[in-house]
């Protein structure tokens, strides 16, 4: 058996032209598991860049010749995709504020303490791991269809793709309304890779996963000593998607409160971090997304009706899959390639009409699930009707019910009484200990139900005999 292999530790580069700086910076950076390059000068820098590829690099920004403001261009040009933190001292914090505008991640003040350094490498690594992450789907986005992840050939669906053939190139904000499952995020992220910020940051968020106060530190980042625990500068995820997209999913949840700062942000173009007192030019299209009805939640209060119209510049509404079932068989073909591990699984024919049938309230995500389990539950390479399973549809089908319990009872072993027995129970449990309620749900006797258990106590007892 091959040994699991190790993650390779991420590299940082270290540059500063002070001996004593360099090395207890290497031997910080060494003792928290980082493999630590170094070097004394801009120049140097320079060379070690062109020899190999590092994950952030960390440059001192007053020294000789090549200065920090120097290597940070260098490094931009060179690999793009490297964040670069400035060091320097508290006299010229100023400049480090200017090396920032010119792209730099971060900066710390020197002498900097270990955890306030080790949060900022922190900080480097998750975006330069997003800059990855966008740069792979975007090569994913142009081996596939013009339309990336995007299937479908209905009418409706057809209309979605000339119309991101159209707001791609388009600054406008963007809102996608659709019910829950329709596929919200996938047309988000079709528009901005098939756009022209397609080369710049795709940043989601789910607007309704934090509680207020930390979503608006998450959107508009915090200074240091803004609130207990914030210990250092943090950019907001608005400096994070500078150029390109901040995905703002499920809007329509935002507290009141916050939908007020957001507006600000739209009209000004700038953010404030919380507990700063200096605004910052943000460059960002805002695609943002929900399942409620607007104009409802604008007429109860919940939503502001002129933050609605910042937004839905450009609305775009993806229909459910009962309005466009010519989709269901397109979808399902490609959940099933997603999941099988074998290229000749297929469905039949009658297994395409059950899912043509179905009225899949949980829209793609629902579909998706259900072929998922499909595959779990098939045992050759052609998915039969009996295979295909949906929950939503048992008010209209309980055949399909009492499949899924059967297959599961079989799959757990379990005989016939412990079934029955767990059945009983399970009414009991809902009737409150009622026996004649639970007797009425059972379908029996009101004394059959006594007998049961009377023969289930002498079986115990005899049991308990036996093992004495």
């Amino acid at each position: 058996m091959n040994a699991l292999r190790k993650p390779e530790p991420k590299r940082v580069l270290v540059v500063d032209d002070d001996p004593s700086i360099l090395a207890m910076t290497e031997d910080l950076l060494t003792d928290a598991g980082f493999e630590v390059g170094r070097a004394s000068s801009g120049k140097e820098a320079l060379e070690r860049i062109g020899e190999r590829e590092w994950d952030v690099v960390l440059s001192d920004l007053q020294m000789p010749g090549i200065d920090g403001l120097d290597l940070l261009a260098a490094v931009r040009e060179h690999s793009p995709d490297t964040p670069v933190i400035i060091m320097t001292a508290f006299g010229t914090i100023q400049s480090a504020v200017d090396a920032m505008r010119a792209g730099a991640l971060d900066f710390v003040t020197k002498p900097f303490r270990a955890g306030e350094l080790l949060l900022s490498l922190e900080r480097a690594f998750e975006r330069r791991a997003l800059e990855q992450e966008n740069r792979v789907l975007r090569r994913a986005v142009a081996r596939s269809s013009a339309f990336g992840e995007l299937v479908g050939k209905s009418p409706s669906m057809n209309e979605i793709y000339a119309l991101i053939r159209k707001i791609g190139a388009s600054r406008s904000h963007v809102l996608i309304t659709g019910e829950s499952g329709t596929g919200k995020e996938v047309v988000a992220r079709t528009i901005h890779f098939s756009g022209s910020r397609a080369d710049k940051p795709f940043v989601p968020i789910n607007c309704t996963a934090m509680p207020e106060g930390l979503l608006e530190s998450e959107l508009f980042g915090h200074v240091r000593g803004a609130f207990t625990g914030a210990h250092v500068n943090k950019k907001g995820l608005f400096e994070a998607a500078a150029g390109g997209t901040l995905f703002l999913d499920e809007i329509g949840d935002m507290p009141i409160s916050l939908q007020g700062k957001l507006l600000r942000v739209l009209q000004d173009k700038e953010i404030r971090p919380v507990g700063g007192n200096q605004s910052i030019k943000v460059d960002v299209r805002i695609i943002a997304a929900t399942h409620q009805d607007m104009n409802r939640a604008i007429a109860e209060g919940r939503f502001r009706q002129d933050l609605y119209y910042r937004l839905n510049v450009i609305p775009v509404r993806i229909p459910p899959l009962r309005e466009r079932a010519e989709d269901i068989p397109v979808l399902a073909e490609a959940f099933l390639r997603k999941h099988a591990d074998d290229e000749r699984i297929h469905f039949s024919n009658a297994a395409t009409r059950k899912l043509m049938q179905g009225s899949w309230p949980g829209n793609a995500r629902e579909l998706e699930n259900c072929i998922e389990r499909a595959l779990a539950l098939t045992d050759g390479n052609e998915i039969q009707a009996s295979d295909i399973l949906i929950p939503s549809d048992v008010g209209n089908e309980t055949t399909d019910l009492k499949e899924l319990l059967l297959r599961l009872a079989v799959e757990r072993r379990m005989t016939v009484r412990e079934l029955t027995d767990a059945y009983v129970e399970t009414a009991l449990e809902a009737a409150g200990g009622r026996k004649s309620e639970a007797a009425r749900i059972l379908g029996m006797n009101r004394r059959t139900l006594y007998r049961r258990e009377e023969r289930n106590e002498d079986d115990e007892n005899e049991e308990e005999a036996a093992v004495a």
